[in-house]
């Protein structure tokens, strides 16, 4: 089966599931490559593709599943039985039903899922301080990502056609593993956190407002138009579309904007273990 054109869809914050998405669709080899960014914003009208056609679709994964914003704007897609490779990026704790729930999704939009994958990419939450899974998708990452890409076009190639390209259950996928005790330590950290009563900040914020030079990378980064900036009342968000993300913390050039949530220490000191991507196909 010949299969020369990729479309490459993706919702990527902070563009670790762009980087990684990138990497697979490069290590295809395919030289026609269309892409799909619902990051900023839904698509004006509902896009179609073929069966001739491969899509790569990839999301972050937030608290273990795949956000409400970007399955919403992957709604305006649409295939035709067409071939499809999925990708959950997460931050190095655990991607739970995210990838199922992304497979679950692409299948009622009607594409065939041919190939999944997990990938780890730097935790949202990450801080020099605090690090989770700081600098990932490293090179490593990246290679893998690139050699996923090149056997799931020589899986196409091995086919007669659509029909004998066979689809995969994601289920079956390699689960990372993780050592018990940090994991138990982790559970019995969070639950006490959550039973002392000490508050969550529910969006990022400007730790320093005397730090913010209105230059509008926060409101530009923000996926779900949370953020305003004013003369008077400086940088608001609203926590009623914030996803915590913290693309405004990543955009933020003079540091000002953070994300101090006591939660980043316990990821780091209980996660610090890395897992490594996998795939199914």
């Amino acid at each position: 089966m010949v299969i020369d054109k990729v479309n490459l869809i993706y919702f990527s914050p902070t563009g670790t599931s762009k980087r990684v998405s990138e990497a697979i669709v490069e290590g295809t080899q395919i030289k026609e490559v269309t892409v799909t960014d619902v990051t900023l914003q839904s698509l004006s009208e509902e896009v179609v593709f073929s069966a001739t056609s491969l899509a790569v679709i990839a999301v972050p994964v937030y608290g273990g599943h795949v956000a409400p914003v970007a399955v919403e704007r992957l709604r305006q897609i649409q295939g035709q039985n067409t071939p499809a490779l999925i990708v959950v990026v997460y931050g190095n704790r655990a991607y739970e039903k995210a990838l199922i729930e992304l497979d679950q999704l692409v299948t009622s939009l009607g594409f065939k899922v041919i190939a999944g994958g997990t990938f780890i990419g730097e935790h949202s939450f990450s801080t020099e301080a605090h690090p989770i899974a700081m600098g990932r998708p490293d090179f490593s990452d990246l290679h893998l990502a690139a050699d996923f890409g090149k056997r799931v076009a020589d899986k196409i190639a091995s086919a007669t056609d659509i029909e004998t390209l066979y689809g995969v259950d994601v289920r079956q996928i390699k689960r990372p593993k993780q050592p018990f005790w940090p994991l138990f330590r982790f559970a019995r950290k969070l639950m006490k956190l959550r039973k002392s009563g000490i508050p969550f900040p529910r969006t990022p914020y400007l730790k320093n407002g005397k730090t913010c030079t209105q230059c509008g990378l926060c409101v530009a980064s923000c996926p779900t138009g949370a953020i305003t900036l004013s003369a008077d009342e400086g940088m608001r968000i609203d926590p009623e579309k914030c996803i915590k993300c913290c693309a405004c913390v990543r955009a933020c050039k003079r540091k000002g904007c953070v994300y101090e949530t006591p939660l980043a220490q316990i990821l780091a000191d209980y996660f610090k273990k890395q897992k490594e991507p996998q795939t199914v196909l």
